[in-house]
């Protein structure tokens, strides 16, 4: 998005992380925001902001490790900015469907979103040291972590990503 917040970035009326946030608070009982920069902005819809608490922002881990680490919650539910149609029972799926696993991310019929996920305050210490390693990937994290996806089949249009500015083009008004 050239270097734009893409949280920020307007589709259908509306910045894409409003998006997520409107479809989330129906289904979690408390929604918080993860932002690095324009906290301000985030902050203006009344919802709390947390910022990494590692350094250099190492991707989307180090939020994740963020919000496990200054939240009291025992269950996580992760989502990016960037996937504004996400379904209005996905919290619900992920939960109904982890079994005994303490990390569940969404496949859509075609590919896996593991940035898209439920996950346990069990797994704040592993991913502390994942990230402490030098790592960075999310699948990889996941599944080393005894996680599985849950299929959210014929519902790939639910977990588009807006990743540029023909993404927005495409999607928008659909």
């Amino acid at each position: 998005m050239g270097g734009n917040d893409k949280g920020l970035i307007y589709f259908n009326g509306l910045p894409l992380f409003e998006h997520v946030t409107r479809k989330l608070t129906s289904q979690v009982s408390n929604v918080v925001i993860s932002a690095n920069r324009n906290i301000e902005i985030y902050q203006s819809i009344g919802l709390r902001v947390l910022s990494d608490t590692l350094p250099d922002y190492p991707g989307p881990l180090a939020g994740m490790l963020s919000a496990m680490q200054n939240l009291d919650s025992e269950w996580f539910l992760f989502c990016p900015c960037d996937t504004p149609n996400i379904p209005d029972d996905l919290a619900c799926k992920l939960w109904e469907q982890k079994g005994a696993s303490r990390a569940v991310w969404v496949n859509d019929g075609e590919r896996d979103h593991p940035t898209i996920a439920l996950i346990h305050k069990k797994l704040a210490v592993s991913l502390e040291n994942y990230l402490a390693s030098g790592e960075r990937r999310v699948m990889f994290f996941l599944r080393e972590s005894g996680g599985h996806s849950v299929r959210f089949q014929d519902q790939m249009n639910n977990f588009i990503n807006v990743n540029s500015p023909e993404d927005l083009a495409q999607w928008e008004h659909k």
